[in-house]
């Protein structure tokens, strides 16, 4: 993927866009919690894996799109996702030299850092209870990043290919 053709720049905007559904896809209350940040898992891959393609305008806009599907106050899916590319854009040298499993506990920390700063805006733009589970989509996000690597992997080898 380091060559910047057309279609390149396509897939990961299909990737992204798929990743922004998943995102705001409706599930039960119950089930809420446990929806992984497929956003931040996307941004994440694609800001670690074009750095020079994908960054923080990209989140800047993703999170516009967040806020107004979601309905919140505009701007602040915008500033978290910014904020997670420029992180990613921080620890990009030692990233790329960490294996899946440090990769993953790097994730943690990162969609967990965002997952807190979202814990934050939602305190100040009003009455919320904060409890530990708002760290539940990070954990999901860190198990599933081994395997999401390894399929984008794959599926950009045999793109390549043909």
């Amino acid at each position: 993927m380091a060559t910047s053709s057309p279609a390149n720049l396509l897939w990961v905007w299909f990737t992204l866009l798929l990743a922004l559904c998943l995102q705001v896809m409706p599930l039960a209350d119950g089930w809420q919690v446990w929806r992984p940040d497929w956003l931040g898992l996307m941004l994440i891959y694609w800001c670690m894996r074009d750095p020079l393609r994908v960054g923080v305008l990209h989140g800047f806009v993703l999170g516009l799109l967040v806020d107004l599907i979601e309905g919140a106050p505009l701007g602040q899916n915008a500033l978290l996702l910014s904020l997670l590319a420029f992180l990613c854009a921080l620890v990009y040298g030692r990233f790329r030299a960490y294996s899946l499993v440090q990769q993953a506990v790097l994730i943690f920390v990162l969609l967990g850092m965002i997952q807190l700063a979202e814990q934050w805006l939602r305190t100040l733009f009003g009455p919320f209870l904060m409890q530990l589970s708002f760290l539940l989509p990070a954990l999901i996000g860190a198990l599933l990043w081994p395997w999401l690597t390894t399929l984008f992997e794959a599926l950009g080898r045999r793109h390549a290919r043909d």
